[in-house]
């Protein structure tokens, strides 16, 4: 495969409190070096994965922050240097008076962007401010790689504006939580998981979700993580409460996903012209920032 990429997706249960700081960057180390032993070549963890998620107020909040080029960045540089691999973590985002719940993608030349989650969910409104660094697709030598945070990842738009980017692979950062109602279908999948698999066939895309298992602070968390294909269905996915890692080998290369017939493009064949500019589509490609 020319554009050939071993996905590892981690699911795992990080611990909030700033006493288990070091214990969750630990933990990102070992699962790191793990994946890689097994031919990974990008690494992908939940949201905030190096500080736990259920903050009591914004001081809490506060004392679990760093700045972009804080310790678990250069903790994942630095293995990303010497075990060559990509690595997408996240934590609270440090800026001025300001906090982010933020995602960093690192590759063995080091750091190549964050993305700043845009669509804030319940209380994270107490703490955070909303992404401002847009939609941005950055380049790797596998392809096109683009980042969402769980609540993102019920407004379409987010999707197809990577995708018109180019984006061959979106990866989202998720903290999947239990809310009033049906959990889980017939088959053991979250609703989250159809909103993963509609995506990718709607945009033609691979998305690689990771999610997070475990209780904090009476929030359950519902895992499924899983990497869908361009067709939309799983090529993995985990269970509600295991704590693994999912591994697949995908082609990001493959352009023969968006035709669908000998006539036919998915993104193509869009009818922009009868599409409202508010839905975030304007005349050509939608420009990276």
């Amino acid at each position: 495969m020319d554009n050939g990429i071993k996905l590892a997706v981690v699911q795992c249960d990080p611990k909030v409190g700033v006493e288990n700081r070091e214990h969750n960057l630990k933990f990102s180390e070992a699962t790191i070096r793990q994946a890689a032993k097994q031919g990974a070549n990008l690494i992908l963890f939940p949201e905030l994965n190096v500080t736990g998620y259920v903050f009591q107020n914004r001081k809490e909040a506060i004392a679990h922050s760093e700045a972009v080029n804080g310790s678990s960045v250069e903790l994942w540089s630095s293995l990303s240097r010497e075990l060559n691999v990509y690595i997408i973590g996240s934590f609270v985002e440090r800026d001025g008076e300001l906090l982010y719940d933020s995602s960093v993608l690192i590759g063995p030349n080091g750091y190549i962007g964050k993305y700043r989650k845009t669509h804030l969910w319940n209380r994270e409104k107490l703490y955070f401010s909303a992404g401002n660094t847009g939609f941005p697709v950055f380049d790797t030598e596998f392809g096109k790689i683009a980042m969402l945070i769980c609540w993102d990842i019920w407004y379409p738009e987010t999707f197809r504006i990577m995708a018109m980017q180019g984006a061959e692979l979106i990866c989202t950062l998720n903290n999947w939580v239990y809310t009033p109602g049906q959990l889980y279908d017939e088959t053991g999948r979250c609703m989250p998981v159809y909103h993963t698999m509609a995506a990718a066939q709607a945009n033609n895309v691979y998305i690689a979700a990771a999610s997070r298992i475990g209780d904090e602070r009476g929030a359950k968390f519902l895992g499924n993580s899983l990497i869908a294909g361009p067709n939309g269905w799983a090529v993995k996915q985990a269970t509600a409460e295991e704590d693994t890692i999912l591994i697949a080998e995908v082609d990001l290369g493959d352009s023969s996903r968006r035709h669908w017939s000998e006539y036919n493009d998915m993104l193509f064949d869009r009818r922009t012209d009868m599409y409202d500019v508010l839905l975030g589509y304007k005349e050509g490609r939608v420009k990276a920032r």
